[in-house]
């Protein structure tokens, strides 16, 4: 999960770039094109096309239907708002799933995780000092994105048992494709060729990270692997000093101690569950 949210980020910082002369359409096709470059070293990898086999069309169908909203309002809402801003706004997604895995997934979810993604919650706001103007009426795209991304995750909770990780992304990337293709004949302008790399590299990114966010559910309980999509913030921290030059403040050092607590708290539950239950 922490290192398909540094992809993840990375990706939609790219994203943002392209959005200043693209429609959202565009870029969807252009950006899912190039997601199948890492499905192709995963199909070369996992040893030829069996590893596209689907079982659960109907569940695939569900958790791509999901994507393509979250996809699409994302891209829209990167166009809008600033990147934290939106950033900050999807990290209710953690709350959405743990609010749900107990009635989608029959996961226990006890009011101690509950404590701990709140406190997280609570750290990112102070790294956040969110300013009213976040809170405009393009700020309910990136909260849609949230609970869109949180139901997708679910799905692949459920279907990730009888389904492939490959399977899942190639299938869902598919489905963004197509869905992007219908926009084109509505908003199109032409391509510069010096942008072809940054849509190749958001692809990249983008097929690399949602594979390790598959991944990451099919291994661990919905609830304790959501809050770590809370290190986003952190990695965008770090590109952002790296990259841009943007060093963080105290209250970035302050918010961060919660966070990287509630996380490894949740993590230390777990565990301790887990053995629990092989001991029982």
């Amino acid at each position: 999960m922490v290192a398909g949210m540094a992809l993840l980020t990375l990706s939609n910082a790219v994203t943002k770039k392209l959005t200043v002369g693209y429609p959202p359409g565009e870029v969807v096709v252009l950006r899912a094109i190039f997601v199948f470059i890492p499905i192709a070293f995963l199909v070369w990898r996992e040893g030829g096309l069996s590893a596209l086999r689907i079982n659960s069309f109907a569940g695939q169908t569900v958790r791509a239907g999901f994507l393509i909203i979250s996809t699409f309002l994302m891209i829209v809402a990167l166009g809008l708002l600033p990147l934290a801003d939106v950033m900050a706004i999807t990290f209710a997604g953690p709350l959405v799933i743990t609010a749900l895995a107990g009635p989608m997934l029959g996961e226990t979810v006890g009011w101690r995780r509950w404590t701990a993604v709140c406190v997280g919650f609570a750290g990112i706001l102070i790294m956040l000092k969110p300013d009213p103007a976040v809170f405009q009426l393009a700020a309910l795209l990136p909260l849609c994105v949230a609970f869109s991304s949180s139901m997708r995750d679910l799905v692949t909770r459920r279907i990730s048992v009888g389904e492939s990780s490959t399977a899942i992304l190639c299938f869902s990337t598919s489905a963004v494709l197509l869905s992007g293709l219908a926009t084109l004949p509505f908003a199109t302008v032409p391509v510069v060729s010096s942008d072809l790399p940054l849509f190749a590299l958001a692809g990249c990114l983008q097929g690399a990270a949602h594979y390790a966010l598959i991944e990451a559910f099919r291994h661990g309980e919905a609830a304790a692997v959501a809050p770590f999509k809370y290190t986003a913030l952190l990695w965008a921290t770090l590109f952002g000093a790296l990259v841009f030059g943007d060093f963080p403040d105290i209250w970035i050092w302050t918010g961060a101690v919660p966070v990287v607590a509630s996380g490894l708290y949740i993590l230390r539950r777990e565990s301790m569950l887990r053995r629990a239950a092989r001991s029982a």
